[in-house]
Order: C-alpha cells, then structure tokens, then sequence
C-alpha cells in the first residue's frame, strides 16, 4: 500500500531518488523507470571484474560491498552489516540535474565495505520516533541537559589495547588512547576503564555528564568509591594507576558539584555514540600517530600459559600471559587435572600390558606394533585397539592378527 502511495505522489514530483537493485536483462519495466534515468549501476563493473577471475582460472567473486542490512535487524538493533547479493542501480527522475560528484558519492556507498552501518541521530520527522523509543532514547539520554559522552576499549590477540571516547552532540570531540603496560597481560577491563579517563578530561568539570559505556565492571570499580566507604582502597586493584586518575577527575567534578552519570547499555546494538567509540578504540591499536598512555611497570609476577580454543572441531592454543587472577587461577587448576587424566592413561596403558602378558596373547615387550597401539590411546576401545595393531603388523610384513582380549 505504500508503495502504491509513493508511486502516485513521484508521478507529481521531480526531486525523487530510487535506490534499487539493477536490472538483469530483459525484465519488465518498473513504474519509476518511465518518467526517471539510471545515473549509474555497479552491475557491468562488477560483472567484467568476475568473467576477469574466471578467465583467470580464480573462482573469487568481485566484492558488490556490504550494503545490507541482516534480516530483522530492527529487533535486535544489529546494526552489522551483510555482504549485499545483488547489484546496485540508482534512478533520479529523467529533468533532475546530477553532477559528477554526487553520482562519485552514491557510487561509493555502494562499495562500501565497512562492517557496521552509520549510525546518526535525527531528532526531526519520523526518525525521532525511533531513536526515542530506542534503549538510550527512553532512559532520556538524547534530551540530557549536560554532555552525552560513550567510551569503548579494544583488547585484540597479541595483547594490543586501544581506548576511544566521543561527544554525541559535537562529533569531532573524540580522543583516542594506546594503552600500555601490554607487558603484564591484557584484559578488556583495562582499556575501558582508560576511555572513561579520557571522557572526563575531555568534559568541562561544571558540566553535568552522562557517560554509556557496555562494560559492568567498570561500573563496579568506580561504584565502590561512591561515598569513600571505608573498605574503598587501591591494594590489589588491576589497574590502579588508571583508576587513580578516575577518582581524582571524579573528585574534581563532585567539587564543582557537577553531577556525573554512568549508564551501561548493550554492546553492538546500535546505540551510536556506542558504536562510534568502539570504531575509535579499534583505530586506536592501528593508528601509527596515536599517543600511549598508563605503560609504567609494577614489580608483580607475571605468569604465562597456553590458553586452549576450540573451533570446528579442532583444539588450538593460544599464549597468554597475565599477573595473578582468576584467569591465572583457572590455568593452574585445568593444568593439573590434564596433569591427573594423563597419569590415569598411564596406569590403565600399564594394566592392558600387564594382562596381555598374562594371557600370553601378545608379549608387548617383543611386539612395536602392540606398543604403537598403546601409545596412541587406543586401547580405550577393543576394536579400535585391534585395528591399529593389524595395520602397523602388516607395515612389517606380518600378517598374525590379534584375538580380542576379554579379562574373567
């Protein structure tokens, strides 16, 4: 129904723009192709791009950009982007004036191949209704009479941490930080807790401020120094000479008796503010002129292991290294339960060789074959125990087979 409605409004009009998906061949004509003109279509570029990689001998597809949303990306408020399937036209109606430089920009949104959608806030028309039913929207953040502020960390393999902060409503008030001391382990607490340091210096200390930020324990360290309880102390923090800096700026603000408020909303579900700094803490670690910040040693231990990940079935293992926490604690615990399992294989590899001497079936001592088995763990299955054994025989050209063993 609206687009019917749309069609019978455009046929009065001259200013309109269809994006659309391009034509292949000879399909049929649609409406606004009567009284409109293509200004340009991705599809004869990327089409001779793929027939290039094929004559080739590449099976690799020409990139058409990720344009598109996921499929009900409303509900979530996924504002990740999906490689676009199909090729993109542009129509404007057929009198409308269109320089080289607009049709050079609609050209590039279509190639764009960033993984998150801009996110812009407009107050104005039918957007209001959205961004105000949004999660920030109704806890009254855009109506905030005071600074609206977001801080994102990035913690990436190889322990590189970057922090990013941004000013909703003055888009190029933004910082970025390299965060150092990488030395003595990584952690994404760290570098969010540094892009709430950075949002306070750069928000005037008279000024009421709403921080958004998506990491609870953030919110938990700067909480226990809400009224300087007694308990409040430094000893054992992570990273205290981060927080340090924290209370002080806090401290500043309460002074001044500016109020300061620290809210947490969901990560990567299109809170902008949000998503921005997460962009800026992530070009942070890549920026080659971007400053480092909070490098300075302490004298703890710091402890290295090999962290198993597991993925399509297969095990890797991933350095890490880190002073003494919880994750250290849990290395140490799984590191002696290998430990444990590994010394039970022993005892029950021992006890097969054991009865296979007694019943005379195999002497495992003049057999390699048997011991090639055992070592390789197949002795946990009968059958699989066999196999193995039989096939490592007939390698040496012996072609004995081995009787299952079955104890009384």
């Amino acid at each position: 129904q609206e687009k019917e409605s749309w069609l019978e409004e455009s046929s009065t009009m001259h200013d309109w723009v269809v994006w659309c998906k391009s034509k292949k061949g000879a399909e049929e004509i649609r409406p606004f192709e009567l009284s409109g003109k293509e200004i340009f279509s991705n599809y004869d570029e990327t089409k001779s791009k793929e027939e290039k990689n094929k004559k080739n001998g590449s099976k690799k597809k020409a990139h058409r950009g990720q344009s598109v949303r996921y499929r009900s990306w409303w509900k979530q408020g996924n504002i990740k982007m999906a490689v676009s399937e199909d090729h993109a036209s542009c129509w404007v109606h057929k009198d409308l004036t269109v320089t080289t430089k607009q049709i050079q920009a609609l050209l590039t949104a279509a190639k764009a191949s960033g993984g998150k959608d801009e996110c812009q806030v407009r107050l104005t028309g039918i957007e209001r209704e959205y961004w105000m039913g949004t999660e920030i929207g109704r806890l009254g953040g855009y109506g905030f009479r005071g600074t609206v502020t977001a801080g994102d960390g990035s913690n990436q393999k190889g322990g590189k941490m970057g922090a990013g902060y941004v000013n909703l409503r003055k888009k190029r008030k933004r910082q970025q930080r390299k965060v150092g001391r990488e030395e003595e382990g990584s952690s994404s607490n760290r570098p969010e807790l540094a892009a709430f340091v950075l949002a306070l210096r750069g928000t005037p200390v008279t000024n009421p401020m709403l921080y958004l930020c998506d990491n609870q324990a953030l919110l938990k360290a700067v909480k226990r120094w809400v009224g300087e309880g007694g308990k409040a102390t430094l000893v054992g923090a992570p990273d205290a000479d981060i927080l340090l800096e924290a209370i002080e700026e806090l401290r500043k603000r309460t002074t001044a008796g500016a109020a300061t408020f620290l809210v947490k909303v969901k990560a990567h579900r299109g809170e902008p503010a949000n998503e921005e700094a997460d962009i800026q803490a992530d070009k942070a670690i890549s920026g080659k002129d971007v400053p480092t910040e909070w490098h300075d040693r302490t004298n703890r231990a710091v402890f290295t292991w090999q962290e198993p990940r597991r993925k399509g079935g297969t095990v890797s293992y991933e350095d890490r290294k880190s002073t003494w926490n919880s994750g250290v604690r849990k290395a140490i615990r799984r590191g002696s339960a290998e430990e444990e399992v590994r010394k039970h294989r022993d005892r029950v590899t021992g006890a097969w060789k054991q009865i296979s001497k007694q019943r005379r079936r195999v002497d495992v001592s003049y057999d390699p074959s048997m011991v090639t088995a055992l070592q390789h763990g197949a002795w946990m299955d009968e059958e699989g125990f066999k196999k193995p054994c039989i096939r490592e025989k007939k390698k040496r050209g012996t072609s004995t087979s081995l009787s299952t063993v079955h104890g009384e």
